[in-house]
């Protein structure tokens, strides 16, 4: 049974891949071809670099159809996927691609060129987890650290664990559920951390266990 609970971080670091498109077609095709961490990163850049804005703005995706292309119908539909729902990767990247498809059935797609010099340009991210000094072994330690631990900390075990490395859940609610706070481990793992700051989300978290912390 893990009795400590290990706080991390992470360092990212961006790279072009040298795929970009001009139109839905190229679109789809390098939303085929990609790796999963360049999806991992469409999805989720606006979260990371604008973690004070609330709602999240749209996917990198939805975001270049719209305003790139004109087609406000489909950014929309892009913008819609609810990637909290989606457990690996694999099936966010489907999701996407059947939204794409699905319009380029019934549209001539490639006749929808983006003007010269906004082609979208495929980017990734390679992470690098980095140790803190913080280690919680009981529910009042976890609530301390979390009121000081870095934003970066905050998501890389609510978002990262879950989707991009694919554990099926957030580190914080496993360490709980391990620890027999299955109750505290569920309302962690029912919030949906893309409705708020990662600001207003320490603070959803530091709320929830302190009602625990108290009540024992």
């Amino acid at each position: 049974m893990a009795t400590t609970f290990r706080f991390v971080t992470r360092l990212n670091l961006v790279e072009l891949l040298g795929r970009r498109a001009k139109n839905i077609p190229e679109l789809l095709e390098g939303l085929r071809l990609v790796p999963g961490t360049s999806i991992y990163y469409h999805t989720h850049r606006f979260l990371q670099q604008h973690h004070y804005l609330c709602p999240e703005p749209p996917n990198d995706f939805a975001f270049w159809v719209t305003n790139a292309l004109g087609l406000d119908t489909l950014g929309e539909r892009l913008a819609s996927v609810d990637t909290v729902s989606f457990p690996t990767i694999r099936d966010l990247r489907t999701r996407y691609l059947e939204i794409l498809e699905s319009y380029s059935q019934g549209h001539n797609a490639r006749n929808g060129d983006c003007p010269e010099g906004q082609e979208f340009h495929f980017m990734s991210c390679r992470t690098f987890i980095l140790p803190t000094p913080y280690e919680a072994r009981n529910l009042k330690e976890f609530r301390d650290i979390l009121q000081k631990v870095s934003i970066n900390s905050i998501y890389f075990h609510i978002f990262e664990a879950r989707l991009r490395l694919e554990k099926g859940e957030n580190d914080f609610s496993n360490w709980l559920e391990d620890m027999g706070e299955t109750q505290l481990a569920r309302e962690i793992s029912r919030l949906d951390p893309y409705c708020i700051t990662l600001e207003g989300l320490r603070r959803e978290l530091i709320q929830r266990v302190s009602r625990y912390v108290e009540n024992p």
